[in-house]
């Protein structure tokens, strides 16, 4: 048993604190300007945005982050009888901020475009701060739920990247507003606004680059990589390795990921070996199946 240190609470206290900022900022981007713009998007804000707006149709009110948490729940709900009840806290943490903060901010902002910008500016500005909550949620090890766990549920059944499913979504989610009157500004605002967060979350966590490769060097190599194919839907490559020091041989595992499934792998690490020592490293281009084509030209 580790013993007692200051950094065993500050730790915690200073993750959840960012989390919070970083959700409170994502919530502030959707309904100070994603919403006046008459913009959408896609993830479980998106969608709680075309069924409210379909509701109001019907005359019935219901605030955007009431009905994000209801989805979140909802896809909670039915991914622990799919996947399992092993969701973490941080998760459960953030999508009740992120439900709390949209009904806070709509409650004290004033209605309409306060900000006096126009719509396509304020749909790109809305992304910057999204995007910007998104990568220190990431950042933290938090999720924001929405299209993640439609990709955990997705990923139980077929192995279909986490960038695939993400865009498939969004674009299905962003095409339905056209259904519900929000008109084809809307869609085109979307489709700008994901792409605006998707680089924005990419910038801020690792600048540019799109895909990361970490080093694990542990003794437990093998359920440390069998845990990674099985959780994470990664290949696994085994260096052998031996330590100067100590001059025991052993194997390091190497996975290259996305950038937004490199939190995932740490998780798994530190629960399988806390000792494990890792290198996260960013890779300017990765070629082949699962990531980029090989161009034939």
């Amino acid at each position: 048993m580790k013993p007692f240190t200051p950094d065993l609470v500050i730790k915690p206290l200073r993750e959840y604190f960012l989390m919070f900022v970083g959700m409170m900022l994502y919530s502030f981007g959707w309904i100070g300007c994603i919403l006046p713009a008459k913009g959408v998007g896609g993830g479980a804000a998106g969608l709680s945005l075309v069924l409210c707006t379909a509701l109001e149709n019907i005359g019935i009110h219901l605030q955007i982050g009431t009905m994000v948490f209801i989805i979140n729940a909802l896809l909670l709900f039915i991914a622990g009888f799919i996947v399992g009840w092993n969701f973490g806290v941080k998760t459960v943490f953030c999508v009740a901020v992120i439900s709390l903060g949209m009904n806070f901010w709509q409650s004290v902002l004033p209605e309409g475009n306060f900000l006096g910008i126009d719509n396509l500016l304020a749909v790109v500005l809305g992304g910057i701060l999204a995007g910007a909550g998104i990568a220190l949620c990431f950042s933290q090890g938090g999720s924001t739920g929405g299209t993640d766990i439609v990709a955990m549920i997705i990923n139980k059944y077929r192995t279909v990247s986490y960038g695939k499913i993400l865009i498939y979504c969004d674009f299905f989610i962003i095409g339905s507003s056209l259904l519900v009157g929000m008109g084809i500004s809307a869609v085109i605002y979307g489709y700008v606004l994901t792409a605006v967060v998707g680089y924005t979350v990419d910038m801020i966590m690792a600048g540019n680059q799109q895909s990361s490769q970490v080093f694990i060097v542990t003794h437990d190599y093998e359920r440390m990589a069998q845990a990674i194919v099985e959780n994470v839907h990664r290949g696994v490559t085994l260096i052998d390795s031996q330590g100067w020091y100590s001059k025991e041989k052993s194997r390091i595992v190497m996975v290259v990921c996305r950038k937004r499934e490199t939190s995932m792998i740490l998780k798994f690490v530190k629960t399988i070996d806390p000792d494990a020592f890792m290198t996260v490293g960013s890779v300017m281009g990765v070629y082949g199946k699962g990531f980029q084509a090989i161009s034939k030209d």
